[in-house]
């Protein structure tokens, strides 16, 4: 059976590492089984403070966001964006940017009705063994977890266990 991992592109993004009650982004891929790994800004750099050593990140060289977001990109299979607008801006634009500079395949998700379909597709489309997952910052996103908690939830179960071998 192939590994899967979940790769985070922003360590401060919508995605909380805190509340281990109730899983999400990160801590979502323990309760489905799913490793997690991925860099982070030097320092252990995020808007929220310093991301703590449970999370199996590395760090990059530079403090610059720039530079993870980057290397995220390189270092995975395909791309996912979550957000709450079709209209990307910051640093999930520039994740945008990166993937299609590296060729790399990537998908925006935002809450629409089409956006379960694009995902399935997605992951029909695309052999993926790591997942790149990116989106806005929460603070600049308020109320998105729900939303990223379903996205996340249809990939693990209903995608990847699906297209296990």
């Amino acid at each position: 059976m192939p590994t899967r991992n979940l790769k985070r592109n922003d360590s401060e993004n919508h995605i909380r590492r805190t509340d281990w009650r109730r899983p999400r982004g990160i801590g979502l891929g323990h309760t489905h089984d799913v490793e997690h790994g991925g860099w982070c800004p030097a320092g252990r750099r995020a808007e929220d403070g310093v991301i703590p050593e449970r999370y199996s990140l590395r760090e990059t060289p530079a403090r610059r966001y720039a530079q993870r977001t980057q290397w995220n990109v390189r270092d995975s299979d395909a791309t996912l964006i979550i957000s709450l607008s079709a209209e990307l801006a910051g640093g999930s634009l520039a994740t945008q940017e990166w993937a299609n500079k590296m060729n790399r395949p990537r998908l925006h998700v935002y809450p629409c009705n089409e956006w379960r379909a694009w995902l399935r597709t997605f992951t029909e489309t695309h052999p993926i063994r790591v997942l790149n997952v990116a989106g806005p910052r929460l603070s600049g996103a308020a109320n998105i977890e729900q939303f990223v908690d379903e996205v996340l939830d249809e990939i693990f179960i209903h995608c990847f266990h699906r297209n296990q071998v």
